[in-house]
C-alpha cells in the first residue's frame, strides 16, 4: 500500500491515575511465590515493565476514547463537525453492540453523517484504523478522520491474580501462561488523518505493508477476565513474522535500514524488543520505549509510544518515522512517515 495525499495531523492520549507496580502485583501473590519458591522481583526481571497504570473504577472504554479523541481535534485545530468517519479501535469495548464507537461519537458532538464502526484486531487495531482512514482519504471519499482508543486492563490483571491464587493444584507452568496478562497496562489514545489539502502540519503517510501468520492464532487467547498466553513461542514467531513484513515494507517505500531515523514500535516488554530489533538489524537507540512505566496498552502501545515519544522530543522536516506494528493471531502491520 502507497499513498501520496495522506497527513497525519496530531495525537491525543490520557493516561490513568493508578499506577501499579510490578512490585505490588508479586506482593499480591506472595503466598504461591513462596509455594512454588519463586524469586520475587521475577516479574519486572523478565519484562522489564516496572509499572503499568489503571483506570479508576468503574470508567468504560468510551469514556477515555472520547477524552483522547477530543485532545486530538484539539491539538489538529479540528472541529468535531468536520470529522467525516470515526474508528474505535481498541481491544476492549463497552458492549459487543452498539459498537463502541457509538457512544464516542455522540459524546464528541460529530456530524451525524459522519461513518463510524468499530475495529477490532487485537494489538493491531489502531494501525489497521489507520490504513482503513488512509484509504478512504486517499480516494477522495473522505478529507478528514479521527482514530481512538482506550484500553483498560484492570479486570484482567486483577481476575488473572484470582486465579492463580484460587487454583487447588498451582503449577509454575500455570504462572507461565498467566505472565503475558500480568503485563498488561491501560491507557488511551486517538490520532487525526486528513487529506493533504486540508492539512496543517503536512506529516505524509508514505505506506507500508502487511502480513498475517494466522497458523499460529491459537498462541493467544484471552477474554476481558483470562488470557493464556505461550509468551515464548508468540515471541520468537512474531519476530520472524515481523522480518518478512520489514523486508517488505522497505522495498514498498525505497528505505533502507540506515535511511530510517525514528522507531515507534508496539510495546510488550524488553526480552520482545530485544530480539525484534536484533531480527530487523535495526538500531534500538532509534527507538522511544514506553513498556517500562506503561506496560503492554494493547492497541495504544504504539501509537501512544509514538505521542509521548514525539511530545518529548519533536523530529525535524522530513524525520523518517518507521511503525512497527504487530499483534496476536498473528497480524503484523509496518508503516512509514515523512515527518
Amino acid at each position: 500500500m502507497l499513498y501520496k495525499h495522506v497527513c497525519l495531523e496530531a495525537f491525543g492520549y490520557v493516561l490513568p491515575p493508578n499506577v501499579i507496580t510490578s512490585a505490588a502485583i508479586e506482593g499480591k501473590l506472595e503466598a504461591l511465590y513462596k509455594k512454588l519458591k519463586l524469586p520475587f522481583g521475577r516479574l519486572e526481571m523478565m519484562s522489564g515493565i516496572r509499572e503499568r497504570r489503571f483506570w479508576n473504577e468503574g470508567t468504560k472504554p468510551s469514556e477515555v476514547s472520547t477524552r483522547a479523541g477530543a485532545l486530538a481535534m484539539q491539538n489538529a485545530g479540528v472541529e468535531p463537525g468536520e470529522v467525516e468517519c470515526l474508528l474505535h479501535t481498541s481491544v476492549c469495548r463497552d458492549y459487543l453492540e452498539p459498537a463502541t464507537a457509538a457512544l464516542v461519537h455522540q459524546a464528541l458532538g460529530l456530524a451525524k453523517d459522519a461513518t463510524i464502526y468499530d475495529i477490532s484486531n487485537a494489538c493491531l487495531g489502531f494501525l489497521n484504523g489507520m490504513v482503513t482512514l488512509a484509504n478512504m482519504i486517499e480516494l477522495g471519499q473522505i478529507n478528514r478522520g479521527l482514530i481512538v482508543a482506550g484500553e483498560s486492563s484492570r479486570q484482567l490483571v486483577e481476575s488473572t491474580i484470582d486465579d492463580l491464587l484460587n487454583h487447588p493444584n498451582p503449577t509454575r507452568d500455570n504462572i507461565k501462561e498467566a505472565f503475558a496478562s500480568l503485563t498488561i497496562g491501560s491507557g488511551a489514545c486517538a490520532r487525526v488523518m486528513t487529506h493533504e489539502h486540508v492539512s496543517r502540519f503536512g506529516h505524509r503517510l508514505l505506506g507500508g505493508a502487511t502480513r498475517c501468520a494466522t497458523e499460529f492464532h491459537h498462541l493467544c487467547h484471552g477474554n476481558a477476565g483470562n488470557m493464556v498466553t505461550d509468551s515464548e513461542t508468540l515471541l520468537h514467531e512474531g519476530c520472524r513474522l515481523a522480518r518478512y513484513t520489514w523486508d517488505r515494507t522497505q522495498a514498498l517505500l525505497g528505505w533502507t535500514n540506515s535511511m530510517v531515523d525514528r522507531i515507534f514500535c508496539h510495546q510488550v516488554g524488553s526480552a520482545h524488543r530485544r530480539m525484534l530489533y536484533s531480527s530487523l538489524e535495526l538500531d534500538p537507540h532509534k527507538d522511544f520505549s514506553t513498556v517500562e512505566f506503561l506496560g503492554n496498552t494493547g492497541s495504544v502501545a504504539l501509537p501512544m509510544a509514538m505521542a509521548l515519544g514525539i511530545e518529548k522530543s519533536p523530529p525535524p522536516p522530513d524525520t523518517r518515522i518507521a511503525m512497527l506494528g504487530i499483534g496476536s493471531g498473528l497480524n503484523c502491520l509496518m508503516l512509514g512517515v515523512k515527518w
